[in-house]
């Protein structure tokens, strides 16, 4: 066992054991993380920080069930409960505008172009993402960012698959748009520079 491992179980052991320094420790070092991870779905600053709260809660209430696996399992244990609070949140409160549209509808997967995110900025992909509609951007952060199949986004979502990959083409389709526009921005702006 690294040290590393050593030191993240003992914080875990004291958590489990309702220390409030420890929480305040875990709190601190993934408060962050587990931010950004509820921002890929939430918009609103304000809902982002009730989700968190609800998040850590449920953390600290099912640590106790929680299975050590290694260095990062607990980070990444939490991330999963954020990603569920935030889909909930999502069901209560937001529209998701999500259609069945029949097959005929999805775009074929020969026209269908990959997002090219190179050499953009992280902040402004993130930025990009969260700027989709609320049903394209959750089918795509549970597709790309939590490995889900479009039949588990179907199960979860209450959708059909066929829902699913469409939400999911058109959301490729409208970050391939805003990735060209972008280009387009940032040619235009070097250009202004030259002269």
């Amino acid at each position: 066992m690294t040290k590393e491992e050593k030191k993240e179980k003992e914080l875990l052991h004291k958590i489990v054991q309702g220390n409030m320094l420890a929480m305040k420790e875990f709190y601190d070092s993934n408060s962050g993380y587990l931010a950004a991870v509820c921002s890929r779905y939430i918009s609103n600053q304000e809902d982002i920080k009730d989700v968190l709260q609800e998040s850590f809660i449920k953390i600290f209430k099912a640590i106790h069930k929680f299975e050590y696996k290694g260095k990062g399992s607990l980070r990444a244990w939490s991330a999963r409960i954020v990603v569920n609070q935030s889909l909930n949140h999502i069901k209560e409160n937001e529209k998701l505008q999500l259609t069945t549209l029949p097959s005929w509808d999805l775009p074929d997967q020969a026209e269908d172009i990959e997002p090219d995110f190179e050499e953009i900025p992280t902040d402004i992909i993130m930025d990009m993402i969260q700027s989709l509609p609320p049903g394209y951007r959750t089918v795509f952060n549970l597709f790309i960012f939590e490995n889900k199949t479009h039949k588990e986004i179907a199960s979860i979502l209450k959708i059909s698959e066929n829902t699913s990959a469409s939400q999911f083409h058109r959301a490729k389709a409208l970050l391939v748009k805003e990735i060209e526009l972008y280009r387009l921005k940032i040619k235009h702006y070097e250009r202004s520079m030259a002269r």
